[in-house]
């Protein structure tokens, strides 16, 4: 036998003996080099099975068995709406400023709806399933957003965010149709408006002597960018409407309506962008 002159080492082969798996692996693996150079196959192969026993015991890491863990409780994460600004005459006269508020809420909401509704989704428990290949799905169920989830993105984010660009937009257009004593550029309007009426107008001599471009006023400006801007918003809406229809598996209703009855449940009159 290949181990009968070390009776010794032989012993330390059963695992009933008080020792640690590491101190009879290390063992195992100094007899069995030890007496390799002498041995048979017929008489290693059965020690061999012992060794290998020996290492899977002591060096195989511990598997845990997935339905034996505690899943840990998933928390869904909804975007954050941007601030809302604080409405003055000044922050409207600056297209700037108006313009990256509506630009930075519609990047943030709007124009990345399906990354916000893709949050929403609860990542599968179950592990991958051979048999849901045997047939083409058009819609992934595990792509299917809970109707609770989805109801909640609407109240929280999506609408809250609608009603501050509209309240802007509403707040804005007021000043553009209001009386704007304040004008820096009122009295550079007045002089030109002057000095055009002293003019004399001879086409004959000048075709173009009879053209006059007044410089628009800043209120003016204002009510053309809110015009603008206010169609946008009616576009965007429209898609991202869309979208959210068809990710929540919503029945068919439009986009006023459902903001309409949202600001009768929060007891507010929401402004529309149309008006």
């Amino acid at each position: 036998p290949l181990f009968a002159s070390q009776p010794v080492c032989r012993d330390e082969f059963d695992d009933r003996q008080p020792y640690s798996a590491a101190r009879r692996t290390t063992t195992a693996k100094r007899v069995f080099v030890a007496a390799l150079p002498t041995a048979t196959p017929s008489s290693i192969y059965p020690h061999l099975l012992t060794l290998a026993r020996l290492l899977w015991k002591s060096e195989a890491p511990a598997v845990t068995d997935a339905s034996s863990r505690s899943p840990h409780p998933r928390t869904q994460t909804m975007t954050q709406l941007p601030g809302r600004p604080s409405l003055s005459p000044q922050f409207c006269f600056s297209s700037g400023t108006l313009r990256d508020f509506l630009r930075l809420s519609r990047s943030s909401i709007d124009d990345s709806i399906s990354q916000n509704l893709n949050t929403l989704v609860t990542p599968s428990e179950a592990g991958f399933d051979p048999r849901s290949t045997s047939q083409r799905t058009l819609t992934s169920p595990s792509r299917q957003i809970n109707p609770q989830a989805c109801r909640s993105f609407k109240d929280k984010v999506l609408f809250p965010a609608w009603q501050a660009r509209a309240e802007v937009l509403s707040y804005c257009g007021l000043v553009a149709t209001s009386p704007d004593p304040d004008d820096p550029e009122a009295a550079v309007r007045e002089m030109e408006n002057q000095r055009d009426r002293e003019r004399v107008v001879d086409e004959r001599l000048d075709p173009y002597s009879g053209r006059f471009f007044p410089r628009e006023g800043r209120t003016q400006t204002l009510a053309v960018l809110v015009r603008q801007e206010r169609g946008v918003e009616t576009i965007v809406r429209s898609r991202t409407w869309d979208v959210v229809q068809e990710r929540c598996a919503a029945p068919p209703e439009r986009w006023e309506d459902a903001v309409k009855r949202w600001s009768e449940q929060l007891g507010s009159t929401k402004p529309s962008p149309n008006r």
